[in-house]
């Protein structure tokens, strides 16, 4: 089974820039998309059916126009669930749940705090009562695998300018101790665990050409719980996919 999670950055935009046409040559099987900034009466996907696949879920922001996951996939779920039931998240659309077998996927958009105090007190605010969803969950449904934009640079190697950006927002000594915490409570980030010391970027700033000069950050992830992570076959990005600020991530499992 192959996973795609790629923050689109506006579906419609993606849709434009030629995200269709990019799929058709991939063999993915289930695509997590976030920040779809949109409601699928208002998006034409014609396009993911003639590729095979099914829209399984579409959990949008109350406030149009922003945040938003969705999910589409060739393998059939036994259940599709929207939310985390936290109001204060749900009414943004951050998090979509789909089983398959034995696995729960989440795809998840966690808040950014690049605007201000107040989104960053919400973001951290955000990343104690994930935790704690998720470890409920776990409970329930041991294998879990947690991907989407997590808006944060975990160690020095996933960010192009470590020193600069030691106060900024994605960069801040508490949110890489949050990842800290979250990997060591028995999650493993499948990038990391294929590729030790690989230096890739998933999203990059519009700003000054930071793209063509690959001066990025690495913060979108794709988290298996430890129950499953023998089943890893490999897990890379697809940074020459331009659609959006942010590359895809993909990881192929048993």
């Amino acid at each position: 089974m192959q996973i795609l999670t790629y923050n689109l950055n506006g579906i419609r935009a993606a849709l434009k820039n030629g995200l269709l046409e990019w799929l058709s040559s991939k063999s993915v099987d289930i695509l997590c998309f976030q920040e779809v900034k949109a409601t699928p009466d208002v998006v034409d996907l014609s396009g993911f059916e003639a590729l095979g696949y099914e829209l399984i879920g579409w959990h949008a922001a109350v406030k149009k126009g922003y945040s938003g996951v969705a999910i589409f996939s060739k393998i059939k779920p036994d259940q599709v669930i929207a939310g985390c039931s936290i109001p204060a998240y749900d009414t943004e659309g951050r998090v979509l749940r789909a089983d398959f077998g034995d696995i729960t996927l989440l795809n998840c958009y966690f808040p950014s705090g690049t605007s201000g105090e107040i989104r960053q007190s919400v973001k951290m605010t955000f990343l104690a009562d994930f935790y704690d969803w998720v470890d409920e969950l776990r409970k329930e449904r041991p294998n879990l695998i947690i991907c989407g934009d997590y808006n944060i640079a975990h160690t020095e190697i996933d960010i192009h300018d470590p020193v600069r950006n030691k106060k900024s927002s994605g960069f801040l000594p508490e949110e890489r101790a949050w990842m800290s915490k979250w990997f060591e409570n028995g999650y493993t980030d499948a990038f990391r665990y294929k590729n030790p010391d690989l230096r890739e970027y998933s999203w990059w700033t519009y700003r000054a050409g930071a793209r063509a000069n690959n001066k990025g950050w690495r913060i979108d992830y794709i988290s298996v719980s430890n129950t499953i992570k023998d089943r890893i076959v490999a897990s890379r990005q697809y940074n020459d996919a331009v659609h959006s600020d942010h590359c895809p991530v993909w990881l192929e499992i048993e």
